[in-house]
């Protein structure tokens, strides 16, 4: 039975388990299906760092208010944060890793920074 490298397709010899003519092609093949499954990941985390850039922008001290229109012109996406936390009064805050919003009404949300403490 003739096998072939996974890789580049060149005639395999030696061991019957062997799938690859290379140490190159073994690798050059595992980069390609790691850094596919790796894209979806890598934009999600784009998106946080950028999520939560703009909160520290707009963060000058623990608190702030400001509205949904100024956070999604800035690029903000609402879609995407790190966590949850509800308060024992069941609002929600939601977080990109340590600056968080609480949605309000009239368009506008109230901007937390989180600390060790809280």
């Amino acid at each position: 039975m003739d096998r072939s490298c996974l890789e580049c397709g060149e005639a395999l010899r030696g061991r019957v388990d062997k799938k690859f003519c290379s140490d190159l092609c073994r690798n050059s093949y595992n980069n390609k299906i790691n850094s596919l499954n790796s894209i979806y990941v890598r934009n999600v985390n784009t998106i946080l760092r950028k999520n939560r850039k703009i909160l520290e922008e707009l963060i000058p001290a623990q608190t702030a208010k400001a509205s949904r229109t100024k956070l999604q012109q800035r690029g903000f996406n609402f879609r995407y944060h790190t966590h949850v936390h509800t308060t024992q009064k069941g609002a929600n805050y939601y977080f990109c890793y340590e600056y968080g919003y609480l949605p309000l009404e009239n368009d506008h949300v109230f901007l937390v920074k989180r600390t060790e403490e809280n």
